[in-house]
């Protein structure tokens, strides 16, 4: 008797994670505030270091998300380009099967 049901595989989570994703961002510009809160307060400077390490987070965030887009974009048209061809092939064995 099972009473909790099966976790969906690794595979099936590892496109479509958009929450780890946002808490993966939430996490890292926390990080970088934080770092740029203790500097500024360490070298007695105002908010210098906290804009610029927040910035440079928020850099990192977009090309991180650019990478992971443009990534998931070439795989998806590779499996097109591949579905495309083997359409093709198909067809065309048929027609040669066929007289």
């Amino acid at each position: 008797m099972k009473l909790l049901p099966t976790p969906p595989s690794r595979s099936k989570m590892l496109a479509d994670d958009t929450f780890g994703q946002g808490v993966d961002a939430a996490l890292v510009m926390a990080v970088f505030i934080g770092a740029g809160y203790a500097l500024d307060r360490w070298l007695g400077t105002a908010p210098l270091f906290m804009i610029g390490c927040s910035m440079l987070g928020a850099i990192g965030l977009f090309v991180s998300w650019k990478a992971r887009y443009s990534a998931r974009m070439d795989e998806l048209q590779e499996r097109r380009k591949l579905d495309a061809t083997c359409h093709r092939r198909d067809a065309v064995s048929e027609s040669i099967i066929e007289p």
